[in-house]
């Protein structure tokens, strides 16, 4: 009974202060992320020590995370992905390989080891599709052409960075099969198309059977059993199981509306997602900081994942013009949960030391903050 309460009064703490925080910054129009957080530090370990990092509390992140990118999924439509296709991937291989080479060199040149290098490198090939989308859903401008690029691009960069940690994670480990992780690759790239391709027409032929099931909200349930279904599949095959969950609402979105399931996900959303961001702030070691160049490490890498997002992706949709380029760059910019979970990875792995983590979480806190004032002054005025 005294572990169930202190269970319970550590999982009310994380909720409060989450949401507390959350309000916090977005009474000053910044994402809610950022203070969850900062929410996860202040009650972690290395402050006021309330809550520390434990299996219940990851599993809960963890689903947290795959509810998140559930939730990104059911905002976006195949076909609209579709359409912009061929620009969206030239934009995201660009604002891979670019900012991977600029994070890799320049901790390279400061003296990191290689594996600390290329982690870094992994973790500034990210792109939040969450919190970009959710600052484009704000601006009313899903539906331009312009979000379509920077949405498709973000999917496509967050496919191919998953692939990328796959193999930065099995040579951490020390048993590199190339003939393994051709067969990753294959199987997650056929996974992916399958799903975009298909999945929605599946889902179609799902909804005239679903009174069969005895429950009060059966498409609810299926929507579920959807997500997780598919962020296991993807896990199975050696792809991150969140990129299962966004395929999952991705073959949802087309029917959103008609199955009626978006306030009962996003209530589940508001409950579930929070716990991932401060499980992660928790695992930030303030004490790294006090070493001075720590922190200007952090702001050099920090400028770097901006510099070169927004070259790369930029150069990727230079035929749009430049305003558009610049827009499409700075979209991709925030790092958000994608970032933190490289860098968890490579913890996790004990191939990145606690200094290394604590850049990675800053670049991803920095890169978060900036891009929606930007994007909202680069928008403004658009339809």
């Amino acid at each position: 009974m005294e572990h169930t309460t202190q269970v319970l009064l550590q999982l009310f703490l994380m909720f409060a202060a989450a949401k507390l925080l959350g309000a916090v910054f977005m009474r000053f129009r910044q994402p809610a992320v950022i203070g969850e957080i900062l929410a996860g530090v202040i009650l972690g370990p290395y402050v006021l020590k309330i809550v520390s990092p434990s299996e219940l509390t990851m599993g809960i992140a963890e689903i947290g995370v795959i509810i998140l990118l559930f939730t990104v999924g059911l905002e976006i439509k195949p076909n609209d992905l579709l359409r912009v296709g061929g620009r969206a991937t030239l934009v995201a291989v660009l604002g891979i390989i670019i900012p991977f080479a600029g994070g890799f060199f320049y901790m390279r040149y400061v003296g990191h080891s290689t594996l600390e290098s290329v982690f870094t490198g992994t973790a500034l090939v990210a792109t939040s599709v969450g919190i970009t989308a959710r600052v484009l859903a704000d601006m009313n401008i899903l539906n331009t052409e312009v979000a379509r690029v920077i949405l498709g691009a973000a999917v496509v960069d967050d496919i191919l960075g998953m692939i990328l940690l796959a193999i930065v994670s099995s040579v951490s480990e020390g048993h590199v099969s190339y003939l393994s992780l051709g067969v990753v690759i294959g199987e997650a790239v056929a996974f992916t198309l399958v799903v975009v391709f298909w999945g929605s027409r599946v889902v179609g032929r799902i909804r005239p059977r679903m009174n069969s099931v005895y429950s009060r909200n059966p498409a609810f349930i299926i929507s579920l059993l959807a997500c997780l279904g598919l962020s296991v599949a993807a896990s199975y095959i050696g792809m991150a199981a969140i990129i299962g969950a966004f395929l999952a609402g991705l073959a949802i979105a087309d029917h959103r509306e008609e199955w009626g399931i978006t306030e009962r996900i996003y209530a589940l959303y508001e409950f579930l997602v929070p716990f991932f961001f401060v499980v992660m702030g928790a695992q930030l070691n303030l004490r790294t900081f006090l070493d001075r160049s720590i922190i200007a490490t952090a702001l050099i890498i920090s400028t770097i994942a901006i510099l070169t997002k927004l070259i790369g992706c930029g150069l990727g949709a230079f035929k749009m013009g430049a305003r558009d380029a610049i827009r499409i760059g700075f979209g991709m910019v925030p790092r958000g949960e994608v970032g933190i979970i490289v860098g968890l990875v490579g913890l996790r792995l004990h191939t990145i030391s606690d200094a290394v983590y604590s850049i990675v979480i800053v670049m991803t806190i920095i890169t978060t903050l900036m891009a929606p004032p930007v994007l909202r002054l680069l928008f403004k005025g658009s339809k």
